[in-house]
């Protein structure tokens, strides 16, 4: 939806755009232009000095005319050019990450024919007739919410009455984290910052129409229709007294200006977080999407993302490349990788990020992506946010830890206190007092409470009297495999700790 932007390097408009992109065929293609003598024939049917055929886009005259014959060359020649793998890879490279960065929309509703046409009906009457509407569209992650919206946007932006009148505002739950702020942002999308100015207003109802007031057209008689899209439309529901919501939607009923109020959400349960005022208010019409997609065209996708299309630059290099993608996604080692990464997230911005994090790992050395490369990229994807503070414990955090593991295989997950891991402790200190330092109970209580802090340790009631703090039952928020691996990791752990921690796990 968003418009064209051209590279700073040559000037950010379309002339100068172009012509660095000539400059770049003229490059890459010159010399072999030059030897097939295509070239010099090509140049003769485009004179320089002819303006109406010399400057077919009006980038100039001679310089252009010699690059148009390049370009038709490049076309008859294609198949015959051979770029070193250094050129090749930087443009896969570029080709792959615009592909993986900006999400294209599909040419029609696959799948969701019956709500696009739903939807698209609503957004038509509120855009060409005035009438106000509400829905909300309600489906898993990866569904297709946004999409669907988007895709019904373009369409409706392609009717001459609905482009012209329609004003369109879109707000986040993630980033309009209050009603203030979602206000402001409504105020700039409009922009209203001019016609607002040092304003002061009774109430967030008072502001609101205020704004809507002020797009009236000149005979005062009709309003321009506004569109809200709501995206994380259940955190606008923990707003205080969820003011903006209940705004909208009685705008949305009443009739001063024509308003269609758009949520997505993947909370099937998202009605029962309203109050009952502002569900009086809201239409009741949902739109559900359910994620249909399974493994094989999941993987179907990921040979799709990663292929070059058959107009690129170098054949030879194009059918390698695309043959390596289809042995990587049959690849057991990388499949499993894809699999994992399947049953945890079916939203294909996730999958984008972990292809471009492959991708990135393409080298002259290694002109492919590898199933190490992909498993490299889903580490990097699902790192372990506890697992890496784990990292930069001290030994004696990471000795507590220890001790709160051994507990939990003693008592089989039952909470513990402090003076219980002292205990415990103190055990593998008499022990092993060559090895680890015997700390007094002061730095041990700080050290605990430094992890309560990190949140590795939750307490288990309200208590918080500082009398109490020692006997205070707690639960640890690790598991097994967590700090056994950042004990792997841990930079210069002593011996002893590690073999402890061995026996603490049996």
């Amino acid at each position: 939806m968003g418009g064209v932007s051209f590279p700073r390097e040559h000037g950010g408009g379309v002339k100068a755009w172009a012509r660095g992109r000539w400059e770049e065929v003229l490059t890459v293609r010159g010399a072999a232009a030059a030897q097939s003598g295509e070239l010099s024939c090509l140049m003769k049917r485009a004179p320089a000095d002819d303006p109406a055929r010399g400057a077919p886009h009006g980038l100039g005259s001679h310089t252009d005319s010699r690059k148009e014959a390049v370009f038709i060359m490049s076309k008859r020649k294609a198949k015959d050019i051979n770029l070193t793998a250094g050129e090749c890879l930087s443009e896969v490279q570029r080709l792959l990450r615009e592909r993986l960065c900006h999400q294209h929309l599909p040419i029609g509703p696959v799948g969701m024919e019956s709500q696009y046409k739903h939807l698209l009906e609503l957004l038509k009457r509120t855009a060409v007739h005035g009438e106000s509407n509400s829905v909300l569209i309600v489906g898993p992650r990866g569904a297709g919410k946004t999409m669907l919206l988007n895709l019904v946007l373009k369409e409706l932006m392609e009717v001459d009455e609905a482009k012209k009148n329609i004003l369109l505002v879109r707000l986040n739950g993630l980033l309009q984290t209050d009603d203030r702020i979602a206000l402001k942002e409504i105020t700039r999308q409009l922009n209203l910052e001019n016609v607002v100015g040092d304003k002061v207003f009774g109430s967030f109802a008072e502001n609101l129409v205020f704004l809507l007031e002020a797009l009236k057209k000149g005979d005062r008689s009709s309003s321009r229709p506004v569109l809200f899209t709501l995206d994380e439309f259940d955190l606008f529901a923990h707003h205080k007294n969820q003011t903006l919501l209940y705004n909208l939607l009685d705008i949305s009923q009443s009739a001063q200006t024509p308003v269609a109020v758009v949520g997505l959400t993947c909370r099937l349960d998202v009605l029962e977080l309203l109050e009952k005022r502002v569900k009086s208010r809201f239409s009741h019409r949902q739109i559900h999407l359910l994620s249909t997609m399974d493994f094989q065209s999941f993987l179907c996708s990921v040979e799709l993302q990663l292929s070059l299309p058959p107009d690129f630059l170098d054949r030879r290099f194009s059918e390698d490349w695309n043959a390596g993608v289809k042995a990587l996604c049959k690849d057991k080692s990388a499949e499993a990788v894809l699999k994992k990464h399947f049953n945890s997230s079916k939203d294909f911005r996730s999958l984008n990020m972990l292809l471009m994090l492959a991708l990135s790992r393409v080298t002259v050395s290694n002109p492919a992506i590898r199933p190490t490369d992909l498993l490299e990229a889903s580490r990097l994807c699902t790192s372990d946010a506890k697992a890496n503070i784990l990292h930069g414990l001290s030994i004696l955090e990471l000795c507590l830890v220890i001790a709160m593991k051994h507990l939990n295989d003693i008592y089989d997950g039952e909470p513990f206190n402090f003076q219980m891991v002292h205990n415990e402790f103190k055990k593998f200190i008499q022990r092993k007092s060559h090895s680890v330092h015997n700390f007094e109970k002061p730095v041990v209580v700080k050290a605990f409470e430094h992890l309560q802090e990190l949140e590795l340790i939750k307490p288990m009631d309200g208590s918080t009297a500082r009398s109490q703090k020692v006997y205070q039952l707690v639960k640890l928020m690790l598991d097994h495999t967590q700090i056994m691996e950042a004990l792997q990791k841990y930079p210069q752990c002593p011996t002893d700790v590690k073999q402890w921690a061995a026996s603490a796990f049996g």
